[in-house]
């Protein structure tokens, strides 16, 4: 870390890291709508009250900060697996053969 602060390279791995944290809730949103649903919910949020807890405690700003990023994109996947559903009705997306009943 002391390289990081020395160089002023903080900022720019927030961003870097924010990135790839986004970048992994995407499938994460698309596979968890197909095997379970929307009623995997409450997981992404009790992960987001978790890094909010964490983005508090945790004192590094670099930590912090990427607690505060998976809490609060944990929260936006709740919405966003119920447009997933919204998606796979309008055939955007492939149905799981397994729960048709729940498109219905």
């Amino acid at each position: 870390m002391e390289f990081i602060e020395s160089y002023h390279l903080t900022g720019l791995l927030i961003g870097i890291c924010t990135f790839l944290i986004i970048g992994l809730f995407h499938p994460v949103v698309i596979k968890c709508e197909y095997y379970f649903g929307t009623r995997c919910w409450w997981v992404f949020l009790l992960l987001g009250i978790v890094g909010v807890i964490g983005a508090v405690w945790v004192k590094n700003i670099f930590w912090s900060s990427l607690a505060g990023v998976f809490a609060f994109s944990s929260f936006w996947t709740i919405l966003e697996i119920f447009e997933q559903r919204q998606r796979v009705k309008k055939g955007w997306f492939p149905m799981n053969p397994k729960r048709k009943q729940d498109y219905l």
